[in-house]
C-alpha cells in the first residue's frame, strides 16, 4: 500500500486516505477501515474504464450511478465521477470529507470510495425508492402519487437533516444543494439528503457569509445568493421553502413546459401564498383534496416564510422543523378534512 495521509478538519482527524494501486476501497472513517480493508470494486480493479450494472439517475457531479453487490450480497449505490470536469473532482473531495465527518439518520451514509487511474467512485448505502423527484414529477402509468401524509413526513425528515447541518454540527454546514433530486427515499418514505459536493462550512469570526461562484440549481437558489454569490445558512432555508412548495403543488421548481408566467414555481406561487382563500389552488391535483385544510394553511405559512426574499426575515431551520413537525402530528391525528 502506498502513502497514508491524514486530513484534519476542525482539529479532528476525520478521514484516512489509503492510496493503493490495486483499487482498494478507501474507507471514510476509522471504524469502517478494518471492515473494508482490501475490498475491490469489480470492473475497475481489472482496468476497465466503465461499469456494467443497473443505471439510475442520481447527482450532478457524476456521469453514472450503479447498483452493485459487495461482500455477502450487500447492495450499494456506486456513483461514478465525471472525470472530464475539474469541478467534479473538487466536489468529489468535498463530499468525501463532509460525509466522513457527518452522521445522521436523514443523511445518506457513505460506505467508502475508490480511486484508480482517472476513475473516482463513491460508494453509498443503497436507497431503494430513488429520489423525491421520482415520486413527484412525470409519474409512470399506474405509479401511486405521494399522499399528503407522506409529503409532510418527507418535509419533516428533510428539515431534520438541514437542522443537523445548520445547528448541530460545529462549525455549521451550509448544504447549498437542497432539491427534490437530492432527497432520497427509503421504503417507508423516510428521506435522506445526498450529494454534498457543494457544501460549505459557515464562516467564523466577523465574516457573515461565504462568497463563492454562483452554483447550484436554477429555481432553488436564494435571490441574494443568485445576485451576489453571498452564501449563508438562510440560503438553505430558501431551498427548503422551494422543496416544500414542490411537495404541496406537485410542480417542478422550473418547468418550461408550463404556459408563460408559470415556468418559475416560486414566482408563479407568490400571488397564492399571499391570499389564504387561494391556498387550495396551490395543492397538487393528484392529492385529490385528501388533506386537512388547517394543516395545509400551516404548511403554506411555513413555505411563505422560508421563501421570503429578504434573508433576515426567513426563520431559522429549527423553527421550520418544529413547525413542520406540528403539521405532521396534526395530520396523523386526524385534523379536520374540510
Amino acid at each position: 500500500m502506498g502513502a497514508m495521509i491524514e486530513t484534519q478538519l476542525s482539529d479532528k482527524v476525520t478521514h484516512v486516505f489509503a492510496i493503493s494501486s490495486n483499487a482498494l476501497l478507501h474507507c471514510v472513517n476509522e471504524d469502517q477501515l478494518a471492515r473494508f480493508k482490501g475490498f475491490h470494486i469489480p470492473g475497475v480493479s481489472n482496468g476497465n474504464k466503465e461499469f456494467h450494472g443497473n443505471q439510475f439517475a442520481w447527482g450532478r457531479m457524476i456521469r453514472k450511478s450503479f447498483q452493485r453487490s459487495i461482500g455477502k450480497g450487500e447492495i450499494v449505490a456506486v456513483k461514478q465521477l465525471n472525470h472530464d470536469r475539474l469541478q467534479g473532482y473538487q466536489e468529489f473531495i468535498v463530499e468525501v470529507l463532509m460525509l466522513s465527518l457527518l452522521l445522521h439518520v436523514n443523511l445518506v451514509t457513505l460506505i467508502g470510495y475508490c480511486t484508480v487511474g482517472d476513475q473516482r467512485l463513491l460508494v453509498y448505502e443503497y436507497i431503494p425508492m430513488g429520489s423525491l423527484e421520482d415520486h413527484l414529477f412525470d409519474l409512470e402509468p399506474g405509479q401511486e402519487p405521494l399522499s399528503w401524509n407522506n409529503c409532510i413526513k418527507i418535509s419533516v425528515g428533510a428539515a431534520r437533516g438541514i437542522e443537523y447541518l445548520n445547528c448541530k454540527v460545529n462549525p455549521p454546514v451550509i448544504y447549498h444543494d437542497l432539491k427534490s433530486a437530492n432527497i432520497l427515499l427509503n421504503n417507508d418514505f423516510n428521506p435522506k439528503l445526498s450529494d454534498f459536493g457543494l457544501a460549505k462550512l459557515e464562516p467564523v469570526g466577523d465574516k457573515t457569509h461565504v462568497s463563492t461562484r454562483v452554483m447550484g440549481t436554477y429555481g432553488y437558489c436564494a435571490p441574494e445568493y443568485a445576485m451576489s454569490g453571498k452564501l449563508t445558512l438562510k440560503s438553505d432555508i430558501y431551498c427548503f421553502g422551494v422543496v416544500l412548495l414542490e411537495l404541496i403543488t406537485g410542480r417542478k421548481a422550473i418547468d418550461t413546459t408550463k404556459k408563460h408566467g408559470e415556468h418559475n414555481l416560486v414566482s408563479w406561487s407568490r400571488t397564492y401564498l399571499k391570499d389564504q382563500k387561494k391556498f387550495s389552488l396551490l395543492v397538487d391535483p393528484l392529492i385529490r383534496g385528501c388533506y386537512p385544510h388547517r394543516c395545509l394553511n400551516y404548511a403554506i405559512a411555513i413555505t411563505a416564510m422560508c421563501l421570503n426574499e429578504e434573508a433576515n426575515f426567513r426563520p431559522l431551520i429549527g423553527v421550520s422543523f418544529q413547525a413542520s413537525l406540528s403539521v405532521e402530528l396534526a395530520s396523523k391525528n386526524g385534523a379536520v378534512y374540510e
